[in-house]
């Protein structure tokens, strides 16, 4: 959600001050207006490689959407996607048709075309389970198989792939006080300007968390509370996700902070040395 501008709070920007003077790229790039996918992310992603690689500088990725991390790393090839428009179209139509039928009607397709997927992708990850139906459509191949294929490339890129982590209820409580503090810095009247600018539940940018519930609210379909209350689980649910999605990665290096004591500079340390006999940092 930081590709998109006007969306700074919902999506925890880095601030100037946060930046501290180093180049970020993909950020503040498109309108909330404009289409946002893997194989977009992928293509300006690899600009960016190019050009702080130009300067003789080493490019960190950051971020926990670890689908987009992996098809960037193993530089997955998404052709058939351009030629899936009308399917995915259709499909999205149907959901909206649906309405809160809609993640149990497309989630049993899901489970008819490929099973192993439908283990694996929540039904309420409407995005990703009409992915992965566009695909056996297109392809007449489980996306499951094809996941698998691609984990198992090698990548063209000498990489370190982190995850930090910590003790799972101070990472809830982390979320939870995170949530408070996004609202604490305005993430109401964000979402209110953005309504104001024509911003709608169907587009890509407000699917976000903090965005899609926050705008319930406003739309009169819940209020504050419930809204939050759903902001907090619902980052919860996600956080977790994403903890079984790096458990399946290849190559993934856990950094448990609890193991540092808490300090990243210590953390920093532990990563650089790694990168020294890694041969990505010169000594």
């Amino acid at each position: 959600m930081q590709v998109y501008r006007h969306m700074d709070i919902g999506s925890a920007k880095a601030s100037r001050e946060e930046m501290a003077g180093i180049p970020h790229h993909l950020i503040d790039v498109l309108e909330p207006d404009q289409e946002f996918n893997v194989v977009t992310f992928q293509s300006m992603a690899k600009e960016a490689l190019k050009e702080i690689y130009a300067h003789g500088r080493i490019p960190i990725i950051a971020g926990g959407t670890g689908f987009y991390i992996q098809a960037l790393l193993y530089d997955i090839d998404f052709r058939e996607n351009d030629e899936g428009g009308a399917i995915r179209r259709e499909l999205e139509e149907l959901a909206r048709s649906e309405g809160e039928r809609a993640a149990g009607v497309l989630h049993r397709m899901l489970q008819e075309a490929d099973p192993k997927a439908a283990s694996e992708i929540h039904p309420n990850n409407i995005k990703r389970v009409i992915r992965a139906i566009e695909y056996f459509r297109l392809t007449g191949e489980k996306i499951s198989l094809h996941n698998e294929q691609s984990r198992a490339k090698e990548s063209p890129y000498n990489f370190l792939y982190y995850v930090v982590t910590t003790d799972r209820a101070e990472l809830y409580r982390r979320i939870d006080r995170r949530v408070d503090q996004m609202l604490e810095q305005g993430l109401v009247e964000e979402v209110q300007k953005l309504k104001r600018m024509g911003c709608h539940r169907g587009q890509t940018s407000m699917q976000g968390l903090g965005y899609k519930e926050i705008l319930d609210y406003l739309n009169g379909d819940c209020s504050l509370e419930e809204a939050v209350y759903r902001l907090k689980r619902d980052t919860r649910h996600f956080a977790k996700r994403q903890l079984t999605w790096f458990k399946r990665e290849r190559e993934v290096r856990w950094i448990n902070l609890d193991e540092f004591r808490q300090d990243r500079a210590v953390v920093l340390e532990h990563m650089i040395e790694d990168c020294i006999n890694r041969g990505i940092v010169l000594q």
